[in-house]
């Protein structure tokens, strides 16, 4: 026999912890075909709305695991569950759409890195051609006055120390 459920998970701190991905690995190792979940604000507090359709065996599994188990990092203080009778979305199509939430929420960090890696070269380009300049400026003074007074000043420093 089919059963659906809508569960509504509160707390402090169910969002930006895994909870929705959390939750669809649960339910495709519940063999559920029908779950979606979803981070809602709520009178000023985190939500996650899930919902689920599948055989009674499979959502019984599936609603133990939602009453016992939770993320890491997660902060719940309520979870209710309710007999649901609209639409589930079909896990796949779920995994697909919370690939693109993902990615939403990726691009504009992955292109600040990349800003930030540009400064990192053209920063790293300076000091190599800074470095290439020390280089041309040691070659031009590498003759015999320059090098005796090095010697001279390294003498100097030795008999300060007390080095022979």
């Amino acid at each position: 026999m089919k059963m659906k459920l809508r569960i509504t998970i509160t707390g402090p701190k169910v969002h930006d912890v895994g909870y929705r991905y959390f939750l669809m690995s649960r339910a495709m190792s519940s063999r559920i075909r029908m779950f979606e979940a979803h981070n809602i604000e709520g009178d000023g507090r985190e939500e996650v709305l899930v919902l689920v359709d599948g055989s009674e065996q499979e959502i019984g599994a599936f609603r133990a695991l939602v009453e016992t188990k939770q993320p890491e990092r997660a902060e719940v203080s309520n979870v209710i569950i309710e007999d649901y009778d609209g639409e589930v979305m079909r896990v796949g199509e779920y995994a697909q759409f919370c690939t693109t939430v993902q990615m939403n929420k990726a691009i504009p960090q992955l292109l600040d890195m990349k800003d930030g890696l540009k400064s990192l070269v053209d920063g790293q380009n300076e000091m190599v051609n800074e470095v290439r300049g020390l280089r041309e400026d040691i070659a031009v003074k590498n003759d015999t006055e320059w090098q005796a007074r090095m010697e001279k000043d390294i003498r100097i420093i030795k008999s300060k120390l007390g080095i022979r």
